[in-house]
């Protein structure tokens, strides 16, 4: 075994350098076992708690058929629901935020919950005999706070208490004083790609691609980019910026402006930084401010990028427009990091593809692979099952493995 300069995990010396096969990548089956056991029982992030500053405020957060709103009370508590009326299952708040005043309206026959989630009240109750209205509150969903950070979990599943995952993020996380960060003036962005959600995660799991792809970034870093790799699905990526003035408008003017902040420590300042977490969501720092993204999948050939961004409490003038100019430099990321996830998910119907051949600075990639491995082992298998067969097969290989 050795440890690579660029990884603080040691990788074999003769490791397996394929990638999941090109089926996984558009297969129907798969992708629903991938729902059950990749996405709703796993971690995802919906906001921040300065998304929602007072009472009534909330924001909504929807995955592969499930529906989420989080809501402050009216008690200052934030609480996750299931953003389904208990009459019906309507939407009992509709859009990405908004406000509700003392109590929450479902807008299809009017039952009215309080900011808690009970059930004040049906409309016309008597229509409904002797209807016991404790037992009729919004559904609750399990929430966890991390550094301001609002995350849920649709179903119980693998990963330890938020706490406890992200542990090894935390000082950092403290010494950007992410629990006082406030939302930008349009905090949400969203864009749909016509792709499969881990060709999104295979572009962005790894900087090799980075000298060529993304010229802005390249000029921001020069060669000072490492990719750091924790336990338990955990990465961190780190770019140092501003020893040269920098030849793109964006970056020259963006290492004039910007400035790290005093309270920041010598590993962080005069960096951006990059967080990650298995399965496709990161926290990206600039000294300017912070956002996170990830991939909500929609199907097996569409991916919905998304994702919100916060600005410092204390921001200046001068920081304000280095902040647009990050904005501007990550913006040209994106749009390149979309058209190269478009073309590596194009190559997995060829018939031409016969796998990755992966770099030692693609161990980040590789790894991702492998915990899908463990949790759906039937995508070790470099040939299609038959789609009727493929949950059958996976659960008989997990069966094995135990």
């Amino acid at each position: 075994m050795t440890t690579h300069p660029l990884h603080s995990l040691p990788i074999p010396n003769a490791w397996d350098r394929r990638g999941l096969p090109g089926w996984t990548y558009h297969s129907p089956a798969l992708f629903d076992l991938e729902k059950t056991h990749v996405f709703l029982t796993h971690w995802q992030v919906a906001g921040h708690e300065c998304d929602l500053p007072n009472p009534g405020d909330w924001l909504t957060f929807d995955m592969l058929g499930e529906r989420a709103v989080l809501m402050r009370g009216a008690d200052g508590v934030v609480r996750a629901f299931h953003n389904l009326c208990r009459h019906r299952g309507a939407r009992v708040v509709d859009g990405d935020r908004g406000q509700c005043r003392g109590s929450i309206v479902c807008p299809f026959h009017g039952w009215v919950y309080n900011l808690d989630g009970t059930l004040r009240g049906a409309a016309q109750p008597t229509s409904f005999g002797d209807m016991d209205r404790t037992k009729f509150g919004l559904k609750p969903i399990e929430m966890q706070s991390f550094h301001g950070f609002l995350f849920i979990r649709f179903h119980s599943g693998p990963q330890p208490d938020i706490a406890t995952l992200l542990a090894p993020f935390d000082a950092d996380f403290v010494a950007y004083r992410v629990s006082d960060v406030l939302p930008v003036a349009t905090p949400y962005w969203s864009t749909v790609l016509p792709v499969n959600w881990k060709s999104v995660r295979d572009v962005d799991n790894e900087g090799y691609h980075v000298p060529l792809a993304h010229p802005g970034l390249q000029d921001l870093y020069g060669r000072d980019y490492r990719d750091i790799f924790l336990d338990h699905g955990l990465n961190m990526s780190i770019g140092r910026y501003g020893d040269t003035p920098g030849k793109t408008w964006s970056v020259r003017h963006y290492n004039r402006l910007s400035r790290s902040r005093d309270h920041l420590p010598p590993h962080l300042a005069g960096a951006w930084t990059y967080y990650g977490m298995f399965p496709q969501i990161v926290f990206a720092f600039t000294p300017e401010g912070v956002q996170f993204y990830h991939e909500i999948p929609l199907g097996p050939g569409k991916t919905k990028l998304t994702g919100r961004l916060y600005r410092n409490p204390d921001e200046s003038r001068r920081e304000r427009i280095a902040r647009y100019l990050a904005m501007r430099i990550d913006r040209d990321t994106s749009a390149e990091d979309q058209q190269l996830s478009i073309w590596s998910n194009e190559s997995m119907r060829s018939s031409a593809f016969e796998n990755f051949h992966l770099s030692d600075l693609e161990w980040g990639l590789r790894r991702h692979h492998d915990d899908l491995r463990v949790l759906l082992p039937v995508m070790t298998l470099d040939t299609a099952p038959p789609e009727d067969r493929i949950a059958a097969i996976n659960q008989e290989m997990l069966g094995a493995a135990q």
